[in-house]
């Protein structure tokens, strides 16, 4: 197997991996009533929070981990396509990468509220899905300009004789 195949592998398990722990979040296990079992009495035991503070930090919470998830997901399958689809000239960003990781983050985001809809405990949105395009949006974005900038620094740096 060469570097290059080595790398395709990895970053394909890297994305694939972050899937399978949206996919297991999905479940009725990671539910708003089994997440506050645990994070109220730690919250409560920590900073003393009531209950009725509990109920709008935990929807802030959830609503984060969407956020945190969807942003990963969208970065690791943008390194992921990178690695897949070449270009003929060396480029650190390119729209194609961006355009395919941000779609296929908001397919894996619609595809987890579907099955959430059809869990008792458990409620497919909209909101959510939207919440979790915004995030892959996000992490386009950040890759945007994070490759752009360092792009603008090697260009701008003098070579050393």
């Amino acid at each position: 197997m060469t570097l290059d195949q080595k790398y395709l592998l990895k970053v394909w398990i890297a994305a694939g991996l972050w899937m399978v722990v949206i996919a297991i979040e999905s479940t009725k296990y990671f539910s708003a009533a089994q997440t506050s079992r645990y994070l109220y009495p730690l919250l409560h035991f920590l900073f003393g929070i009531t209950r009725e503070q509990f109920r709008i930090w935990h929807f802030y919470i959830r609503k984060t981990g969407h956020f945190v998830g969807y942003f990963i997901l969208s970065w690791l399958l943008f390194r992921a396509w990178k690695a897949t689809l070449h270009l003929p000239r060396l480029s650190a960003w390119a729209i194609r990468w961006a355009t395919v990781a941000f779609f296929m983050s908001v397919l894996v985001a619609s595809l987890d509220e579907w099955h959430q809809s059809y869990l008792p405990s458990r409620t497919g949105t909209v909101h959510d899905v939207v919440l979790d395009s915004i995030a892959a949006l996000t992490a386009q974005i950040v890759i945007f300009i994070r490759l752009r900038s360092g792009d603008r620094t090697a260009r701008e740096t003098p070579v050393s004789a």
